[in-house]
């Protein structure tokens, strides 16, 4: 079979999976999301829940070292609530600590 330019083989389906950190206090959040994301296929999503003030801004900053996509960041009441889809390598920082 000849394939055109673009062609790609889609058989791998995303994963999303969803890390339930509420309770935990910094810097447990970050670190816990940083492990979560390195054991993720690129394109793959992670839900991040939790509730410590800080992941407000250690997990953006951790998204923006490692390059990955923060789709989603959202308050309720105490509870924060994070989107984030892994990025194809090529696109990763390479100061994501990886």
């Amino acid at each position: 079979m000849i394939g055109t330019i673009g062609d790609f083989d889609d058989s791998r389906t995303m994963a999303e999976k969803t890390l339930d950190l509420r309770g935990l206090k910094c810097p447990l959040p970050v670190l816990y999301t940083r492990k979560a994301l390195a054991s993720l296929a690129p394109g793959d999503v992670l839900h991040v829940e939790c509730t410590d003030p800080l992941a407000g801004i250690d997990i953006p900053n951790l998204v923006r070292e490692t390059g990955d996509a923060l789709e989603e960041a959202r308050r309720e009441e105490k509870l924060l609530a994070f989107r984030i889809r892994k990025a194809p390598a090529a696109d990763r920082s390479p100061a994501g600590g990886e």
